[in-house]
């Protein structure tokens, strides 16, 4: 009796490492790196921040740091909206790209643009991606409420209602825990800065690494 409650930690400790295990072989069945792409506004280029404190330099260092051989491109381009982000779709996403982490809608909603058009837009945008076969992980994004209160509503249901629809993971708000930090924001007080980054990259690392990991072990049970 006194053996069961070690077998109890032993087999937790197991479970519990289980999903890093997945993650450092997520590349088990391939011999390239997971190839990934944050495709967005300036809230994923790095607007006025060097290369290596971007959203996209930051999250691949974090990753790799965790054993996962990873490379993320960013497409990300300021002042952009859904409805630019689906025009160059096609050359912002090459082939062989695995997965796509989707950011865009800021832009359309401080420019009162119809949540009806943003949604179309990033409707079309998740389905051609996954005719390519490749995976997205939506980045929302909230309307600021100067915009009133029925905007609000219909603009911010937007992004659940896709990740509901494609069955695609759902990171609620990109700006978590930065948004109203104005120690984590660049003068402007609506970009973040390098510390805002890491603070959204450590909010989006759960997310990110379970459909890593949910990717890889689907990708084991087709071998």
């Amino acid at each position: 009796m006194r053996f069961k409650p070690l077998m109890q930690i032993l087999v937790s400790i197991g479970l519990v490492a289980l999903p890093s295990l997945a993650l450092a072989n997520q590349n088990a069945v391939s011999d390239r790196p997971l190839a990934v792409v944050g495709f967005g506004d300036s809230l994923m280029s790095g607007f006025e921040l060097p290369v290596r404190d971007s959203f996209t330099a930051q999250l691949e260092k974090a990753l790799k740091d965790k054993g996962v051989d990873v490379t993320i491109a960013n497409a990300g381009v300021a002042g952009e909206t859904t409805t630019d982000g689906l025009s160059r779709l096609d050359w912002s996403v090459p082939d062989g790209t695995d997965m796509v982490i989707l950011e865009f809608g800021a832009n359309d909603a401080l420019r009162g643009i119809s949540p009806e058009i943003s949604e179309k837009n990033l409707s079309e945008i998740i389905e051609r991606l996954k005719q390519r076969n490749v995976k997205v992980i939506i980045a929302g994004m909230l309307a600021p409420p100067n915009m009133g209160r029925d905007y609000e509503d219909k603009f911010n249901s937007i992004f659940p209602r896709l990740a509901a629809k494609y069955d695609v993971p759902l990171y609620p708000f990109f700006m978590d825990g930065v948004a109203t930090e104005k120690s984590l924001q660049l003068e402007d007080g609506m970009h973040p800065n390098a510390k805002g980054v890491a603070r959204m990259v450590e909010g989006f690392m759960p997310v990110m690494e379970r459909t890593i990991a949910a990717s890889s072990e689907a990708a084991g049970g087709t071998q």
